[in-house]
């Protein structure tokens, strides 16, 4: 191929999409693999009906076994090499990897290069991981070729037919030799490293670190033991399936059968020999006396527990990497469905013969008072479930209790026991998960919700049965005796049918239902206090805010502390240390700008004091814009944490216009000049003239890039507050001011900054240019060292750390939408001599679904 082509050939292939491609053909492969095995589902549920369910259940067991026996070979693989692997680990790269196997071509191979994230994090290199899953790999081989021979050897002797098998063992004993002889040729630099450093001179230092490695033989020859135990596991698990259908076993049958499948399943190319496997083994049990039809459900019970448990398990695994989410997103998901559960049960009719054989037990006043309290039950499910989402701990009794009720409804209401364990799993899941809500609601509020239900029950009560007792007989055609009274006061409190109440006349419904509309209002009130979070209402007070203006000229230490005292700011002042919190609250979260201002060696206890107070107060604490250097006191909280950006520095001592890389900003500003545009500082205060027309600029610059003012981190254009500000302008040949930007006070030592830097439309681009170029100036005259340029959101994540942190720098890189930050880093890049990272701390990973709604919130305008 010439030079030219191959020129040509190289962009193309870059452009080409590999990733995305492979991922499609996954996609594709999955799509092939379960709609070719639709009929065998289908055919397994009722395979395993008529199975023998203690045999079955011994298979299930057995499988956990065989997943136990995977993670012990890879355990010893890894010490075959030096390394150390745990069986928590061994397990999970075994479901993982066996469950990537199914859809990658030739899987059992392929899928040894995936490495779960676990494992990349932990102390084990990577050269130990690929030296230890090419062991894994060859003993898996070895101990099927070792238990193999004799088999198939006997089988021969029994069955022509098996002749075919020699062909596979012969394949595999090729495969051994030739690996272990490449592995010795590299090792011993032979012919096949010498054909390696000929043809692929790049990947000869990477064969040289994977290969050179002294091998423990006492942990080889037992990950060989453990292997053979693998082999075993799978022959009891095609003899257990004989059992299980109720067929005569044959212990012959079962190993040769074994020994077949795991060849084919070895030769297979991909789909780990689906269709292949069930049709050899299924073929090869009739030759030894089995029906077709105890062949098929032999071979569907021994697919069962060697490839769908393990399987399931894999997909099992993978959803646990984000458990943490699934555990928080679960039980609102099951209080909401049996919220509709509840009201769909009373609207559909009960089973009559459930119904009869109730009416036996309870009385029908008490089926028909269930039916109601299971819908409002329901309705009340409804709501929780909302809430449940924002972690209140409140709103999590309030589920567990009425899921409990809900058991109890739908057994009384009906016998309606698939409901009532639809109700009794949703209390298990709320048990175990508990700990995920922590977010108590004002106990002074809830107090007072229960205190005025509790009144209004005996105000009713007292109304009530008083009510009650004088009435004339004929609005309910019955006369009301004292407990009978209370008994219908009581009932129509709590809004439960009384068979024996029907109101006659229009009085009757009136006073009946303004019982229950007073029942309506209290429990409502009552259910409102307990899962609405107390939201603060206000601004600070003007002492917290002297105290905030005090402790800034303290230990003010960043270009973020300006906003923390701004009037859009909730002020959290510290009654025993010096310092405060500047936060604003949306959607339950009490949203920190950066951290506490306050010494380094209260930093911490005060942050612990602000979360007490955020849980008193029914709050989720989250930090914005946090620094990397201050990630310490937030990881002895035990928070997490979010890259969002980097903020750019400017070393104003070191910056220089000279040298190629900045000759385009030479030439911009060289044009600008000669186009007569200057700049020029303005002190603070500026004139009413000079303000009036920055805000012309500011109001043009928000229409044409269709925006809106923003707070919380960063300023919007106020009058009275840029007056007060030294602002830098470019003005243009007419004396018309083109571009300005606003310098604000920096508490960091030696450091600058500005807020808002805008433009007119009209005015040239590098008008932005010179007004950064003035401010380093100015700088360098005052005697900084530093000018901070700001934050450029979602840049600078090289290695996303976790699944939040791949989906920001895929959206920073891919959708248009964010691209105008790509050219808002290439601005800043031209002066930034470092960059410094930027966090979203939070408590939980659920919080990253809300945390942007609020952030939208709090910096609203």
């Amino acid at each position: 191929m010439a030079l030219k082509d191959r020129l040509k050939l190289g962009p193309l292939l870059r452009k080409l999409h590999w990733k995305e491609l492979l991922a499609v053909l996954f996609i594709l492969l999955a799509i092939y693999f379960f709609r070719q095995q639709r009929h065998e589902l289908y055919s397994l549920g009722p395979a395993i009906e008529r199975a023998d369910r203690l045999w079955v259940i011994i298979g299930v067991l057995l499988t956990g076994g065989y997943i136990l026996l995977q993670a012990l070979m890879y355990r010893y693989s890894f010490r075959s090499v030096g390394g150390q692997l745990d069986l928590n680990r061994g397990t999970e790269l075994f479901l993982k990897r066996n469950l990537l196997s199914i859809f990658l071509p030739a899987g059992g191979v392929s899928s040894l290069a995936y490495l779960p994230q676990s494992l990349r994090r932990s102390h084990i290199n990577k050269q130990q991981v690929h030296q230890a899953s090419g062991i894994y790999g060859f003993t898996g081989i070895f101990s099927v070729f070792l238990v193999g021979i004799p088999v198939v050897g006997y089988a021969i002797l029994h069955d022509e037919s098996m002749a075919e098998a020699v062909g596979g063992l012969i394949a595999i004993c090729a495969v051994l030799g030739g690996v272990v002889w490449i592995v010795r040729s590299i090792q011993q630099r032979g012919a096949a490293y010498n054909l390696l450093a000929k043809y692929l001179p790049n990947a000869v230092r990477h064969v040289d670190e994977i290969f050179a490695f002294n091998l423990d033989r006492t942990s080889f020859i037992n990950t060989i033991l453990v292997s053979a135990g693998i082999e075993i596991v799978g022959i009891a698990h095609l003899y257990i399936s004989m059992k299980a259908t109720g067929a005569v076993p044959s212990l012959e049958a079962a190993c040769v059968g074994y020994i077949v499948a795991t060849i084919f399943l070895i030769v297979s190319p991909f789909l780990r020999g689906l269709g292949a496997i069930e049709l050899s083994l299924a073929y090869l049990l009739t030759n030894y006396g089995f029906s077709s039809l105890q062949a098929l459900e032999i071979t569907l019970l021994y697919r069962l527990f060697e490839f769908w448990l393990p399987l399931v398990a894999g997909v099992v695994s993978f959803i646990l990497k984000g458990r943490h989410l699934l555990l928080r997103l679960l039980p609102p998901v099951l209080i909401f469905l049996l919220g509709m559960v509840n009201i769909f049960s009373v609207l559909t009719p009960p089973l009559r013969g459930r119904l009869r054989l109730l009416r036996a037990y309870i009385p029908i006043e008490s089926i028909h008072a269930s039916n109601l309290l299971v819908v409002f039950l329901g309705l009340i499910l409804l709501v929780t479930a909302t809430f449940l989402f924002r972690g209140l701990r409140s709103a999590w009794i309030v589920a567990l209790s009425v899921s409990l009720l809900s058991v109890v409804g739908h057994i009384s209401k009906a016998l309606d026991y698939e409901e009532a364990a639809l109700a009794m799993g949703t209390v298990i899941t709320l048990i175990i998960t508990s700990s995920q809500y922590r977010v108590r609601s004002n106990r002074q509020l809830v107090n007072i919700g229960v205190i005025t239900a509790i009144s209004t029950l005996l105000v009713v009560l007292f109304f009530g049965t008083i009510g009650f007792y004088f009435l004339n007989a004929r609005h309910f055609g019955m006369e009301f005796t004292w407990s009978r009274s209370l008994r219908a006061s009581f009932h129509g409190f709590l809004l439960l049918e009384d068979d024996g109440l029907k109101p006659m006349t229009r009085f009757g419904r009136e006073f009946l239902s303004a019982i229950r509309v007073l029942g309506v209002g209290a429990w409502a009130f009552l259910f409102y206090t307990i899962i609405r979070p107390y939201l603060p209402a206000g601004k600070h007070t003007n002492a917290a805010l002297e105290k905030a203006h005090y402790y800034l000229s303290q230990y003010g230490s960043s270009a973020m502390d300006h906003f923390k005292v701004g009037d859009d700011k909730l002020l959290y002042v510290s009654e025993q240390y010096q310092g405060f919190i500047a936060y604003r609250i949306a959607s339950s979260f009490a949203i920190v700008l950066e951290e506490p201002v306050c010494a380094e060696e209260v930093k911490l206890p005060l942050l612990q004091e602000f979360e007490q107070q955020c849980r008193t107060m029914g709050l989720r604490p989250a930090f914005y814009r946090v620094d990397e250097q201050s990630m310490y006191y937030f990881e002895h909280l035990r928070k997490k944490r979010l890259l969002i950006g980097q903020e750019g520095i400017v070393d104003v001592t070191a910056f220089t216009l000279s040298g190629k890389d900045k000759k385009s900003l030479r030439n911009g500003l060289n044009s600008l000049a000669a186009k007569g545009y200057v700049t020029k500082m303005h002190s603070a205060p500026l004139p009413p003239a000079l303000v009036q027309e920055l805000k012309e600029i500011s109001d043009e610059w928000l229409a044409q890039y269709e925006v809106k003012e923003m707070t919380f981190s960063q300023g919007l254009f106020d009058v009275d507050e840029i007056r007060e500000q030294d602002v830098i302008t470019v003005t243009d040949a007419d004396g018309r001011i083109a571009a300005f930007l606003n310098i604000i006070p920096d508490y960091a030592p030696g450091e600058c900054t500005y807020d808002l830097i805008r433009k007119r439309t009209e005015a040239p681009g590098g008008c932005m240019d010179a007004l950064i170029i003035a401010l380093i100036q100015d700088a360098k005259e005052k005697g900084l060292q530093y000018l901070n340029l700001g934050l450029v959101p979602m840049s600078g994540i090289q290695q996303p750390q976790n699944t939040a942190e791949q989906v920001v720098k895929f959206a920073y890189e891919k959708i248009k939408a964010f691209r105008h930050y790509h050219g808002l880093r290439e601005f800043k890049e031209k002066y930034a001599t470092e960059w410094s990272n930027k966090y979203l701390v939070y408590e939980h990973d659920f919080d990253l679904i809300q945390l942007p709604g609020a952030l939208s919130k709090v910096m609203r305008a």
